[in-house]
């Protein structure tokens, strides 16, 4: 066996070993993604959020996560766009992390509440001021004219807003889904991949785990 091989062979059996080893799906989710913003070369943090329209018609775009912790995975963005009309109808959703580079995955599955007009607030308070501009010239979902349209609503937006802190605008938002489930993957030769399901008592919330066929 070549030197190369026998050193990707026992760092494969390494990460195997760390990964079924975790009884915390928040830890060792907290490890991939610091490995991810290490060696993804673009948006660590993005994720493919999927929901359900009022017709049962999936609908599914990427979004950038905002924030994590055992309380569950928090994102932003407006209650009139898609999205935030979907997720009012049915309030359930599933996350998708993919780090190429790391040849990695993490699957969520769980409902969804809106965030606190604090916990809004103060994340909106956190963007570049151009960001929070584009919040207010934007109808999100909304179907637009024209590019110029929107440009002429942000110059509007700015003048209103020379000289002073840009608000929060109306209907801006944010929601946590509150896992049920956390599938972590990861890529192996020959398609013999590792995957490890955590699952979430209702009762107890403690978290159980069990490794899965690829």
């Amino acid at each position: 066996m070549k030197e190369s091989d026998k050193i990707y062979k026992d760092q494969a059996k390494a990460n195997t070993q760390r990964m079924f080893r975790a009884d915390n799906p928040y830890t060792l989710f907290d490890t991939w993604m610091a490995e991810a913003k290490s060696g993804e070369p673009n948006d660590p943090n993005a994720m493919a959020l999927a929901t359900v329209d009022e017709n049962g018609l999936p609908d599914v775009r990427m979004v950038l996560l905002k924030g994590v912790d055992e309380r569950g995975f928090v994102f932003y963005s407006h209650a009139g766009s898609a999205k935030g009309g979907q997720l009012k109808h049915n309030p359930k959703a599933a996350l998708n992390f993919h780090w190429k580079s790391l040849r990695r995955q993490v699957r969520v599955r769980g409902t969804v509440e809106p965030l606190t007009k604090l916990e809004v607030g103060k994340y909106f308070a956190s963007r570049p001021r151009d960001s929070q501009i584009g919040a207010w010239a934007s109808r999100q979902s909304e179907t637009m004219k024209t590019r110029n349209v929107f440009e002429k609503a942000i110059d509007t937006a700015k003048d209103k807003f020379a000289g002073a802190a840009v608000p929060l605008p109306p209907g801006w938002n944010g929601w946590r889904v509150l896992p049920e489930q956390i599938e972590f993957w990861r890529d192996r030769p020959f398609r013999l991949h590792d995957r490890l399901l955590f699952e979430q008592d209702a009762d107890s919330n403690a978290w159980t785990k069990r490794r899965l066929y690829p």
